[in-house]
């Protein structure tokens, strides 16, 4: 039998909550009906959208061995067999993620930045797992439902904790980054994203600097010594409970920094020093960001005692995840093009790396590189200045062929040459047929956007036509 996640008595104490008769003891943790398993403790949590407490009965149907719901929705139920009655589902998951942090011996690790969190973390969730049992956040499960979640989900016997904590406005990492309470909290970096939030940058990197607040005491903050905001980060962390700061990035004065970084089409090769001691290692996946964020796990591996050698080995075996720089073949008449997938969101940081990976292709015969872009949402009054700035970045990395979508992209597309301008319209819907009658073989295609711009119908429309097969990992373009 699975050894519980939860007990009956553990979900009581923990929330606090009005036990049903049939209550049974719970393997995992969900709030959402689609992908619950069975033994799965549901949380009717309401969202923006949907009141979870709308598929109460579904999730008892799937196995969930009782639900959580609040009390006012309770009073009106016949039956409290199979709930546990609180007054907050939230606040309650909230209470069970933190009984999680409480018991648990594993050693914890925070991570936010403005670019890199999930890539980040997955690549922590790699590297450690070659060294104990890894529990991390699922996806981008960064925000004030995702992380209680993912703490409430920790099984009793991890080693390594990974937790992504993302914001949009000031404050909101405040309440999550104490929950986890890390041993480790790292930033990745600090860039112009949500930026109609706030009343400048500065802003943001004090956000970001939120997540030494909650840090264990003694504990190690890492920060990338590349950032001008470098010095604003630094006093939040001597400012928290944090015993030690170690920096990364190729600043000369970083702590781990890298001296050499090679991008290539099939990965990427880093000579590094980690506190003076030379490293070599490669990463699976190509991309300049890719292997400056892979200088913070080497900083965390560090910091935790962890073997350096193991960690860095592991990076060989990183793949990009889907709409993260996933890497397709699709199969043409008369031969293939590469499909770069990076369309589950964007910002002006993560939209000029991009670019640049499309630009690392090394093309063959007459091959293209084709640019499919979405507008970059969130970024206020800023927005049209920074989209017209990518023109650099576009004609810099030799983008032969740009498909855009949203009123932003437009004031892009009016800078460019209108020869490299194949298409502007207002939705990614609009696009779908003209870039599929374009590509043609030997083109590498490289699709991003805001996630609100549903960049993602370009991807799959791509795939389904031209039955895109398996990883191009190893393909040159």
């Amino acid at each position: 039998m699975k050894t519980p996640l939860w007990t009956q008595d553990e979900i009581v104490t923990a929330t606090g909550g009005e036990i049903g008769a049939e209550v049974a003891q719970a393997t995992g943790a969900s709030i959402d009906t689609r992908t619950l398993n069975p033994g799965d403790l549901y949380f009717a949590i309401k969202g923006d959208v949907h009141d979870g407490h709308a598929f109460v009965a579904a999730a008892l149907d799937k196995g969930a061995p009782a639900a959580v719901v609040s009390s006012a929705w309770a009073q009106g139920q016949a039956s409290r067999d199979k709930l546990v009655v609180v007054p907050d589902v939230l606040e309650a998951m909230s209470q069970l993620g933190r009984a999680a942090r409480a018991r648990t011996d594993a050693r914890i690790v925070a991570i936010t930045g403005s670019v890199g969190k999930t890539g980040t973390k997955e690549a922590m969730r790699l590297a450690f797992s070659r060294l104990g049992q890894v529990h991390a956040s699922v996806a981008s499960y960064n925000n004030h439902w995702g992380v209680p979640l993912t703490l409430a989900r920790t099984p009793r016997e991890t080693e390594y904790g990974i937790y992504e904590i993302g914001m949009n406005h000031s404050g909101e990492i405040l309440p999550l980054t104490g929950m986890v309470r890390p041993h480790v909290a790292v930033i990745t970096t600090v860039e112009p994203v949500h930026i109609e939030f706030f009343p400048s940058i500065w802003g943001i990197a004090d956000a970001k600097g939120e997540i030494f607040s909650g840090i264990a005491p003694g504990g190690v903050a890492v920060i990338t010594r590349d950032s001008p905001y470098f010095e604003r980060l630094k006093a939040h962390a001597l400012a928290s409970d944090a015993g030690r700061i170690i920096t990364f990035g190729e600043h000369e004065s970083a702590d781990v920094r890298a001296l050499r970084i090679v991008a290539r089409p099939d990965g990427t090769m880093v000579d590094a020093q980690v506190f003076g001691r030379p490293i070599t290692y490669r990463i699976g996946t190509p991309g300049r960001h890719i292997a400056l964020n892979s200088l913070s796990v080497l900083a965390t591996a560090f910091a935790l005692g962890a073997d350096l050698g193991v960690t860095a080995q592991a990076m060989a075996e990183l793949k990009p995840p889907v709409g993260r720089g996933e890497r397709t073949i699709l199969s043409l008449s008369g031969g293939e093009a590469l499909l770069i997938d990076e369309s589950y969101n964007a910002n002006p940081a993560s939209m000029r790396a991009a670019l640049a990976n499309l630009g690392a292709v090394e093309l063959e015969g007459q091959g293209r590189r084709i640019a499919v872009l979405g507008d970059m949402r969130e970024l206020g009054e800023a927005g049209p200045g920074l989209h017209e700035g990518l023109a650099e970045a576009v004609t810099a990395n030799k983008v032969d062929l740009v498909f855009a979508a949203g009123s932003l992209m437009e004031r892009l597309t009016r800078t460019l040459p209108q020869d490299m301008v194949a298409q502007q319209a207002e939705r990614s819907a609009d696009l779908v047929e003209s870039v599929c009658a374009a590509v043609r073989p030997g083109d590498a295609v490289m699709v991003k956007g805001s996630l609100s711009m549903q960049m993602a119908l370009v991807v799959k429309a791509l795939k389904e036509r031209y039955g895109a097969r398996g990883s191009a990992q190893t393909l040159k373009g």
